[in-house]
């Protein structure tokens, strides 16, 4: 369990229903209701029982309440005595991020920022991992947000975003290929597969390839280092017919009306996005922003 997930679950008991809790935590109620079904999976459970008038807890439900409460009072009182011992904020705070990094993650965890230290200004790169990951070892980011999580003990990281991946196919192949859960890994089959540098993310690239492949999917030719595909370019490929792209269910680029957005059969292939920074910095306005993901608004 996450502490974004006992934060979504804690605030839609207390506000006895969805709508409510998306409101007081900033977040879409389809994210939310996501986010508890999640828990609701991972724990095998049933939390809530959902009516018309609202929700109400189960006796599982209940007893989770009591142990989320106890669970995120001591994380609230760890940070309240750990702030004795960091630095304050002002000055610059710089942040790699990657691209299709989800504005409802950033951007909530950079207001909480601005809000308790107003005299720290951002500073975001767009950077791929093995950019950020270079240019934390080199002292040029204070944070960066990685598709991989380093090894050693040089950085702390923490998950702050797990996607299943959808599929991007021309709107015909979408409607010929898609079943109820969506449409099978192995049906992209024949299709080229719309692909990063494997410079970009060595292990997510290679993650990705191997589940790719244990489908059937011709992986073709290998993007050559430094090629970024613009969302456009992407749609113009896809809407040909002959390709494939993968993209989560929230891609933020609006979408042709002859290019569809399809889930993939049993969530085969799953994005995380780790925080990373220096484990030496005492910055307390980045022990903040790394705080502010692990909120629902990060879910």
């Amino acid at each position: 369990m996450e502490l974004r997930e006992l934060h979504a679950f804690v605030a839609v008991v207390e506000e006895g229903g969805f709508s409510a809790a998306a409101r007081r935590l900033h977040v879409s109620q389809p994210a939310l209701s996501q986010t508890v079904s999640g828990l609701e999976r991972q724990l095998r459970v049933k939390l809530l029982v959902r009516s018309s008038t609202g929700v109400r807890a189960t006796d599982a439900g209940a007893a989770l309440l009591a142990e989320a409460r106890a669970v995120l009072a001591r994380h609230d009182q760890a940070l309240r005595r750990m702030a004795r011992f960091t630095g304050g904020g002002g000055g610059v705070l710089r942040i790699g991020i990657p691209l299709e990094f989800p504005s409802r993650l950033l951007n909530p965890a950079l207001a909480e920022l601005a809000e308790a230290f107003p005299d720290t200004r951002v500073q975001a790169r767009h950077l791929s991992t093995t950019e950020q990951l270079s240019a934390l070892h080199a002292g040029e980011l204070d944070v960066g947000l990685l598709r991989e999580r380093p090894i050693g003990q040089k950085f702390d990281a923490m998950l702050v975003n797990r996607e299943e991946l959808g599929v991007l196919l021309s709107a015909p192949q979408a409607a010929e290929l898609s079943g109820p859960e969506g449409i099978p890994l192995d049906a992209l089959a024949g299709l080229e597969w719309l692909s990063f540098p494997r410079a970009d993310s060595p292990a997510w690239y290679d993650e990705l390839t191997a589940i790719l492949r244990s489908h059937g999917v011709d992986l073709g030719a290998q993007a050559p280092a430094g090629q970024r595909l613009i969302a456009e370019v992407k749609l113009a490929a896809v809407s040909a017919g002959r390709a494939f792209a993968l993209a989560p269910p929230d891609w933020p680029q609006l979408l042709h009306d002859n290019v569809a957005w399809s889930p993939l059969v049993g969530h085969p292939i799953v994005r995380r996005t780790w925080a990373v920074w220096p484990a030496a910095s005492r910055r307390q306005d980045l022990g903040r922003l790394i705080a502010a993901f692990e909120q629902p608004s990060a879910s």
